[in-house]
């Protein structure tokens, strides 16, 4: 058995079974990457996918289990690597952020900007996405941090740590009847189209558990996964939009009026998580910190032994975390 091996099995199934697929993403080919399968399998004497010709059809029982197996062994390798490099060159290296739009565009400019200026040798990467995406990437290896606000409670192997709160605010333009109200009502939005994220995005649940519980139905007109084209379409008349009030600008965004909307729905939370076991360098706690403060190193050490989900919810329920 090989290490290489491990490393083909884990990426065919990353890729949806697709070998074509796998074999440029590792810049190999495809029948090299077919043998050295056929070679494990051969060993182990079993079949870890199931076969149509020779199209891979899905994988078998024995191979689920191998497979998670192999993630872990190919974890524990990469970990070795940045252990290695953590002593050799501290200050060199990678980092890989998975994200949603607002984060990247609104949240991390000031932290990455600020990281980068220390730390000008360390290759920072950003992948946008919904947060199921992010989640998958960050739980399967494929980033380092997954930034987001939803979804990352869907993989168990994720230590998810809550960074701020956030709430909404509704988007009208200036000559709009919303405009002249000095607080509005969660009536008042359901009588309007609204353009808002698309569901499971950037805390639209929240949305949808404040009009239910009014027994309200919205009328939901146009969803996004980007607070600027919502913005673009509230320009157009085509409703009034729902955004993290950190998306609004008052300078670009002048032509609009934020009206406050933190007591019509339940804040949310956005978590900075990363697959449990991971290895992380120096700068890799820096750039925690740098997003979450009160995210020191002795906490996220801390928060690294605790297990089960419940009582790592109860260490964080104590913390004070910031408005943004």
């Amino acid at each position: 058995m090989k290490l290489q091996q491990l490393r083909y099995i884990w990426e065919v199934a990353r890729h949806d079974l697709n070998v074509s697929a796998t074999a440029q993403s590792l810049y190999t080919s495809q029948p090299g990457i077919s043998k050295q399968v056929r070679l494990l399998e051969d060993e182990l004497g079993v079949e870890i996918f199931s076969r149509s010709g020779k199209h891979l059809t899905r994988v078998t029982p024995a191979g689920q289990e191998i497979l998670e197996i192999a993630g872990e062994i190919l974890h524990r390798v990469e970990n070795i690597k940045q252990l290695a490099s953590e002593y050799s060159s501290p200050d060199r290296g990678s980092l890989s952020i998975a994200t949603t739009h607002t984060q990247a565009r609104y949240a991390l400019p000031r932290v990455i900007d600020s990281f980068i200026r220390k730390y000008p040798n360390v290759s920072l990467h950003m992948h946008q996405g919904t947060p199921l995406q992010i989640s998958e990437l960050a739980a399967e290896g494929g980033v380092d941090f997954a930034i987001a606000t939803e979804a990352l409670e869907l993989y168990s192997n994720l230590l998810m740590m809550p960074c701020y709160r956030w709430n909404r605010c509704v988007l009208v333009p200036r000559d709009h009847p919303l405009a002249a109200l000095k607080q509005i009502s969660i009536e008042d939005v359901a009588a309007h189209p609204i353009v808002t994220y698309v569901f499971g995005f950037t805390g639209r649940s929240r949305l949808d558990e404040a009009f239910t519980a009014k027994n309200l139905q919205p009328q939901v007109v146009f969803t996004a996964t980007d607070a600027d084209v919502i913005k673009t379409y509230v320009r157009l008349g085509l409703g009034i939009g729902i955004v993290a009030h950190m998306a609004y600008d008052p300078v670009q965004d002048a032509d609009l009026v934020a009206l406050d909307a933190g007591h019509l729905f339940q804040p949310s939370i956005t978590s900075i998580g990363f697959r449990r076991g991971t290895y992380l360098r120096g700068f890799m706690y820096d750039f925690i910190e740098r997003f979450a403060p009160h995210l020191t190193r002795e906490v996220v050490d801390e928060a690294m032994t605790i297990q089960p989900r419940e009582k790592l919810e109860a260490f964080f329920a104590g913390m004070t975390l910031p408005e943004y």
